[in-house]
This record gives C-alpha cells, sequence and structure tokens, in this order.
C-alpha cells in the first residue's frame, strides 16, 4: 500500500536526482480532449521547494502539457526506479508554464545551464506527494541522455527555432491556446 508525504525532504530529493526519467501527464477539461503523457529526461528536472518541483521544457512538435495547465492548471509527475530498489513516486499538483517572456524565466534558467532552446518552464505546486512499490517496473540500465534533441536544434538559427515554435507550439491537437506566438526571445 502506498503512502503520503507531506514534503519532498532530503531523502526523497535524493532519490529524484537519482533518477535519469521522469513522465508527466495532463489532460483537458473536456472528455473529449486528449489525454497527454510524455517522457522527459535530459537531467530536466528540479526541486525547488519543499512542495515545489520544475522541469526545464526543451521543446518539440507538441504543446499539450502548455495547453492543458493554461486551461486547467492540472499535473501529474511520475518517476520509478528501474535501478535498485524497486520504487514509484507520484507528484501531483497544480502547474503552470513559465514561458521566455516572462519575467520568472530567467530565475529558473540558472538551474538548467547544461540545457540548450529552453521553450519554457513548468512549475509544479505539489498538492499530494505519493509512493508506490514499483515491483512491476523492470530493471534497465541507464546508458546515457540523447543528444538528439541538441544536435536537431544546433542545425537550426534563432529565426528557425522561432518560427518551428509559432507553426508547431501555438495550439495543442484539440485546439487550446500553446505557447503565445508572439514570443520571440530564445534561452541561451
Amino acid at each position: 500500500m502506498g503512502k503520503e508525504f507531506q514534503e519532498i525532504d532530503a531523502r526523497i530529493q535524493a532519490w529524484i536526482e537519482r533518477q535519469h526519467l521522469f513522465f508527466v501527464s495532463t489532460a483537458p477539461l473536456s472528455g473529449n480532449g486528449m489525454v497527454n503523457c510524455s517522457p522527459k529526461g535530459l537531467d530536466g528536472l528540479r526541486v525547488t521547494g519543499p512542495r515545489q518541483l520544475v522541469f526545464a521544457d526543451v521543446g518539440g512538435s507538441g504543446i499539450e502539457t502548455v495547453a492543458h495547465l493554461k486551461e486547467n492548471g492540472r499535473i501529474v509527475i511520475m518517476m520509478c526506479a528501474f535501478s535498485g530498489p524497486p520504487k514509484v513516486f507520484r507528484f501531483y499538483g497544480n502547474g503552470r508554464s513559465i514561458e521566455s517572456h516572462q519575467d520568472e524565466f530567467g530565475e529558473f534558467e540558472k538551474h538548467f545551464t547544461h540545457l540548450h532552446t529552453i521553450r519554457n518552464f513548468v512549475v509544479v505546486d505539489i498538492t499530494c506527494i505519493r509512493d508506490a512499490c514499483g515491483f512491476g517496473v523492470p530493471l534497465l540500465a541507464y546508458q546515457s541522455q540523447r543528444d538528439a534533441h541538441q544536435k536537431w536544434a544546433s542545425e537550426k538559427s534563432p529565426e528557425q527555432l522561432i518560427e518551428y515554435r509559432q507553426k508547431k507550439n501555438t495550439a495543442s491537437l484539440d485546439g487550446l491556446p500553446g505557447l503565445e506566438s508572439n514570443d520571440t526571445k530564445l534561452a541561451k
């Protein structure tokens, strides 16, 4: 039976920092809308308080997480141990997207100096922390983070990245608003 925790203590934070992968899930309010679950890596998650997580969103062709958060704020981050003792943690909360034109962007950017082309940050104010056994999670050996995104982005000019985001990231698959189309500042 899983336990509930009041905050991310030093033990939980150390466990989080050892994980190489996390999953982010959001959903629109509409029962006909698409539920989104995205895998994230690239050492892109930080504990910024006992009840707060932040991840750097380096982007891609979709904008579901941002669109769902703008609509309703509901989010869960799940992490599971693929090595060592079995364990799963879920961090439920209210999320918000911080885009590069917002003042808070610089506050979070300093936590992710290794990442380039961050399109936004997702801040999660945690309302519930639960663990589970993780007995069904397979043991997997970590090799390394992929460099495909950074290579792809390095072949684009800042203007091409802005154009890509304006084309692909201003609305979700369900037509909900995503990134602001006039956001022309890039990280780094």
